[in-house]
């Protein structure tokens, strides 16, 4: 199984939004798309970052409502890992919880096309166990 087909099953929508945008912007946006993270972009094709809500709580904690006025690239991480829509599902999931990343944008020819969760990597592998499992029961019960 490929990342590709994940994104067949849930969608290439991508919710960017621009680095000088405010903390208080981001966390709107993250609110009105019930997401948990956003790609930094420009140009929404590009990659300037990824900030997540636990970007902000962490930097809500040390520096207190103040940061809601900073701008979200103070506060994004930079070195953004990312996979490929050829990708398998099984190394990019090693990636994920090795790396401790619950989003992975997906580039193709170096752009941006698509953002998955470790909730979608889940979410795929449970209904492939269940495919199988019922393809089992039904081999043995014929």
């Amino acid at each position: 199984m490929k990342i590709e087909d994940i994104i067949r099953k849930k969608g290439a929508d991508v919710v960017t939004i621009a680095p000088a945008a405010t903390v208080a912007e981001l966390l709107e946006l993250l609110a009105k798309h019930n997401i948990g993270a956003v790609v930094v972009s420009d140009d929404g094709a590009s990659i300037g970052g990824i900030v997540s809500e636990r970007d902000v709580v962490r930097r809500l904690a040390r520096q207190g409502a103040a940061v809601l006025d900073e701008q979200v690239s103070a506060i994004m991480t930079v070195d953004v890992k990312t996979c490929g829509i050829e990708d398998s599902l099984e190394s990019t999931a090693q990636t994920m919880t090795y790396g401790r990343f619950r989003h992975l944008p997906v580039v193709q020819d170096g752009k941006l096309v698509a953002i998955i969760s470790i909730g979608d990597v889940v979410k795929n592998r449970i209904d492939q166990l269940t495919d199988e499992r019922n393809h089992l029961l039904e081999y043995l019960h014929t």
